[in-house]
């Protein structure tokens, strides 16, 4: 039996192939969206893709599973469980509750795993040459490493309401059907440390099944169903904006995108002439190379493991939109938004100096003057990491307001008081700002230290719920 893991960091999104060397017969799970990994592996292994497969409607990721199809001509193996609302709406093989699939020697059982989603399906491998025992079980987001997957997201993200609960139940009774299985039994999900799929979830990335029943938090809840449900609701992380519609393009017929795009170099009349149009413009520089000097209205998202999150957040699938970054650094940032269907890069420059516009600099403050700060009525301190972030310890009268729903909440900024923005440790403030200086806020300070530095400097924090705006 041949078997790759293929993880990529950026969404902490896991894949395989899984492939029979005796027939050179390949099956490929959950793929992301720039299949050519999958292709490479297959033939320099002497395989070929045969199968593809899905564990269910994924919200965090475009997957790859037609343009994979499309480039190879093998079978898509998709859930038709679920219900009549959570069916894929283009030509596939379906499955059930007990199927099989058949990869030269080895089988694949289909298990109904519902609870993260209606749809949802495990798969059961076993490599018949070595066992007639199972081996693996393929989780998707239904079991991770030290997590199950969070039932709210049809809630939160694609606003389908009264399901989390429904789901939290779904999940309980799925979890004794994994409990059931052999302890032997090695455990590989869709997502690692870092997805917001779930809130806990390990940075190793297989466990097993008897690993899981001892020290994932769900199953330590015996037969009481209610506080297990009160627990997997609670402090989940925000769901990305951008979740809603991977939920439709992963369900439904789209173009497909077979091959990396190669974007345009853009002169500076290209780019000015877009720019004062109003095209939006992402700035992929590093923070501090940002704070020097941007050019008005444009955002910062630095291109590193955060990038397609944060741009998923922030950008309109409908629109175009130009980066600002190194030749060299295209290829990974295309395909770092491919994989999450933002394709609509008119192009990039790399040059910001020679554009005859008026850079702006960002305002820094260091933790002396922030500290000064502290307790000033006079001054906003805005805590724009996520709630669960915030409730779990802030500097007392900080208010908060989520950086990726920050566009939305622009009335909870004061515009009569000096505003002074922090995070953890300056990426998030620094889109903040960036943010707010695009929609006309002047007196804005950035500490780019953030609760990092403030609590190495011995900071104090309170606990609880988000200060109320008409307390500042």
């Amino acid at each position: 039996m041949f078997f790759q893991h293929i993880y990529d960091q950026n969404l902490a999104q896991g894949s395989y192939l899984v492939g029979c060397q005796a027939t050179g017969e390949a099956m490929v799970i959950d793929a992301r969206r720039d299949t050519d990994i999958y292709l490479e592996l297959a033939a320099a292994n002497g395989l070929r893709i045969t199968h593809i497969a899905e564990t269910h409607i994924h919200a965090d990721f475009l997957c790859g599973s037609r343009e994979l199809a499309a480039v190879t001509g093998a079978t898509m193996y998709l859930s038709d469980e679920g219900g009549k609302d959570w069916q894929y709406q283009f030509p596939h093989q379906g499955l059930k509750d007990g199927d099989r699939i058949r990869v030269g020697n080895l089988s694949f059982e289909v298990m109904h795993t519902p609870g993260h989603t209606p749809e949802s399906i495990s798969f059961l491998l076993t490599d018949h040459p070595a066992t007639d025992k199972p081996v693996m079980l393929f989780t998707g987001d239904f079991v991770f490493v030290g997590d199950v997957g969070r039932p709210d997201l049809l809630e939160k993200a694609a606003g389908i309401m009264g399901t989390k609960e429904a789901g939290a139940r779904q999940l309980f009774q799925s979890l004794k059907k994994f409990a059931a299985l052999p302890d032997y039994v090695q455990v590989w999900s869709a997502h690692g440390a870092g997805s917001a799929c779930g809130k806990a979830l390990g940075a190793v990335h297989s466990s097993t099944v008897g690993y899981e029943k001892i020290r994932n938090w769900a199953f330590q809840y015996g037969a009481d169903e209610p506080a297990f449900t009160e627990y997997l609701l609670s402090g989940q992380p925000e769901p990305p904006a951008y979740f809603a519609m991977m939920k439709r393009l992963n369900k439904e017929p789209r173009p497909l995108l077979i091959a990396v795009p190669q974007h345009t170099r853009l002169s500076k009349e290209q780019f000015m002439t877009a720019y004062n149009k109003g095209m939006r413009v992402i700035d992929t520089r590093s923070k501090a190379d940002f704070a020097k000097g941007f050019i008005p209205g444009s955002l910062n998202i630095q291109g590193n493991h955060s990038f397609s999150t944060w741009c998923g957040w922030l950008l309109n699938y409908q629109e175009q939109f130009m980066l600002i970054a190194d030749g060299h650094q295209m290829e990974d940032l295309t395909r770092k938004l491919m994989r999450i269907g933002l394709d609509n890069i008119y192009g990039y420059i790399s040059d910001i100096e020679d554009l005859g516009t008026q850079l702006q600099a960002a305002d820094l403050i260091a933790l002396d003057a922030f500290k000064t700060a502290v307790g000033n009525a006079e001054v906003q301190i805005v805590d724009v990491r996520g709630a669960a972030e915030y409730e779990a310890g802030h500097i007392a009268g900080a208010s908060h307001v989520f950086v990726g729903t920050l566009e939305k909440n622009l009335d909870k900024i004061r515009k009569d008081k000096p505003v002074i923005i922090h995070c953890q440790a300056g990426d998030r403030s620094t889109i903040a700002c960036s943010i707010l200086a695009k929609n006309g806020f002047k007196n804005i300070k950035n500490f780019p230290g953030g609760m990092k530095e403030w609590l190495s400097a011995g900071g104090k924090v309170v606990t609880g719920n988000a200060v109320s705006q008409d307390n500042i």
